[in-house]
């Protein structure tokens, strides 16, 4: 029966105890419970049914606790992220809407340059603008050579016709490769097939 009885008051001792010791915690290791608690205290908690090897028992167990918690708040303690200041904020968003202005600036540059040089393209051979780049493909299907009023029909979907008397016969070549030049005057071009040195004037009609 005497057992029974000291394990609820033991029970109520450690939880006065651990109440009382609490600021302390903070500083230093707890001291002897009779130091910590008023006489009356320690007969109300029942510390005074304890026999002193039960007492000192129960004061190590104190002091292994003050322990675990003095050092707790060093590894519990949650890093803290500081907070982006609005007024950094507001610049950057700036910067990233420019960006985004000049990234969109550049494709509609890029845009506008390709169609330009598609319409470049389109319209070689029918007026002086555009590029002073040859142009470079292959007829379509035989060649027999040069004749004035002849039509040359190019990979590139192009059609030139010989304005001129330029002749070159004995020629029978299936696809051959060839060259379309500016001349030095405005919308003047020049047809020579790869391989031969005579040239055409021509002119584009598709």
């Amino acid at each position: 029966m005497q057992v029974l009885h000291r394990v609820p008051l033991l029970g109520l001792a450690l939880a006065l105890a651990l109440a009382a010791g609490t600021a302390a915690a903070q500083d230093a290791p707890p001291s002897s419970l009779r130091q910590q608690m008023s006489a009356a205290e320690f007969r109300a908690a029942g510390l005074d049914k304890l026999s002193p090897a039960e007492l000192a028992a129960l004061e190590q167990w104190l002091q292994r606790r003050h322990g675990a918690q003095a050092a707790a708040p060093a590894d519990a303690t949650p890093a803290v992220v500081p907070a982006t200041p609005a007024a950094t904020v507001a610049p950057a968003a700036a910067a990233a809407a420019a960006v985004d202005a000049a990234e969109l600036e550049r494709i509609r540059e890029q845009a506008r340059e390709e169609g330009r040089r598609e319409v470049r393209e389109q319209v070689r051979g029918f007026s002086d603008f555009g590029s002073s780049e040859p142009i470079t493909s292959n007829l379509v299907g035989e060649f027999r050579g040069f004749g004035k009023g002849n039509q040359y029909t190019l990979a590139n979907g192009q059609v030139w016709e010989q304005t001129e008397e330029a002749r070159l016969e004995g020629v029978r070549l299936r696809d051959p490769a060839a060259t379309i030049k500016p001349g030095l005057l405005n919308n003047v071009w020049y047809m020579r097939i790869k391989g031969y040195s005579t040239t055409a004037k021509v002119r584009r009609i598709r």
